[in-house]
């Protein structure tokens, strides 16, 4: 696996590689070298070199450095010098940067084919509201895609007819940093569909929602009728979609009424009246606890994990912990 370093003037790196792995998860081989305000460029380049070293494979480097011409790049250089066959630099280090690094090398083991697409990373990141502020970009040609474009007939069969479920996920907060980025990137979906009966009623929710869907995928909110339907109609089979439901109850009716999701994956449900914690982001009341419990009576696979790095946790014991404290309360 390709090894990343995080470099940074004061604790930017830290705080970077923090907020990075609270979206994508723990990661290995990752290292934040930080120059201090009491520390020279010897420092930071003996802290450049131990991280290098603790990686498993360091001919593979990438560098993300905060700032072209600062202490930490003109030491990254001077270690770099000699590694240009294999080694890539990158600077102006964001956070989006950093998750796109994090999921490219998933599948690339080449520092350098993962830094020749960060750029376009980071500047997707930056956005502004109000909208109109925003610069206007030259428009771009159109990519081919097997995504089809405007009406399109009733009956038509497009693919093997079966829309394609890269994910079903359970999570209170619905599309967030940790979907439109780590579950995003891992399972490559070309639509993100939210299916809330509430929630697609809701003008403003649905509006936010549609905002945070990354660049390259589209985002819907739809109610559960709508996704039955879509689940059998043969225009959606050229689509691999990452589903979110806001409840386990949702998940449950959505699948008695035929849409053959086999795993839910169950990230997080929030704390709020009536419910118990039964970890750091899982609360439940009974009727959660009932529903998990059906849906295992059905077959469906429950994967408890926030993100894809994460092992998967056996649900059981989180329900009989969740009726425990649910009994304790009485």
């Amino acid at each position: 696996m390709v090894g990343i370093i995080l470099a940074s003037h004061g604790r930017f790196a830290d705080g970077i590689l923090q907020s990075s792995e609270m979206i994508f998860g723990k990661q290995d081989n990752v290292k934040a070298v930080t120059l201090m305000p009491d520390e020279g460029p010897d420092d930071v380049h003996k802290k450049l070199e131990d991280a290098i070293n603790s990686f498993d494979d360091p001919k593979q480097v990438l560098m993300l450095i905060d700032l072209w011409g600062g202490t930490p790049f003109n030491q990254a250089s001077k270690i770099f010098d000699g590694h240009e066959d294999s080694w890539a630099m990158v600077t102006g280090m964001n956070l989006p940067m950093v998750i796109e690094a994090y999921g490219s090398r998933l599948t690339e083991d080449s520092a350098q084919k993962i830094a020749s697409h960060l750029i376009d990373a980071g500047k997707a990141g930056i956005k502004i509201k109000p909208e109109s502020l925003q610069p206007k970009e030259a428009p771009k040609a159109a990519a081919a895609s097997d995504q089809p474009t405007g009406t399109i007939p009733a009956g038509t069969v497009l693919g093997d007819g079966h829309i394609k479920f890269v994910l079903a996920r359970i999570d209170s907060r619905l599309l967030h940093g940790q979907v439109a980025t780590a579950w995003t990137k891992t399972t490559k979906p070309n639509r993100i569909i939210v299916v809330s009966d509430s929630v697609s009623k809701d003008k403003l929710r649905k509006s936010m929602i549609i905002e945070a869907a990354p660049p390259s995928v589209k985002a819907n909110v739809i109610p559960i009728k709508k996704m039955i339907e879509v689940a059998k109609d043969p225009r959606f089979g050229n689509t691999k979609a990452l589903i979110l439901f806001e409840t386990p109850e949702d998940a449950l009716t959505t699948i008695k009424g035929g849409v053959d999701i086999k795993t839910l994956n169950v990230g997080s449900m929030a704390q709020s009246k009536g419910k118990v914690a039964v970890n750091q982001v899982l609360s439940m009341d009974q009727k959660d606890v009932d529903t998990y419990k059906e849906l295992e009576k059905l077959g469906i696979k429950l994967d408890v994990r926030k993100v894809p790095n994460d092992s998967p946790e056996n649900i059981d014991p989180l329900l009989d912990k969740a009726e425990k404290l649910l009994a304790e309360k009485k």
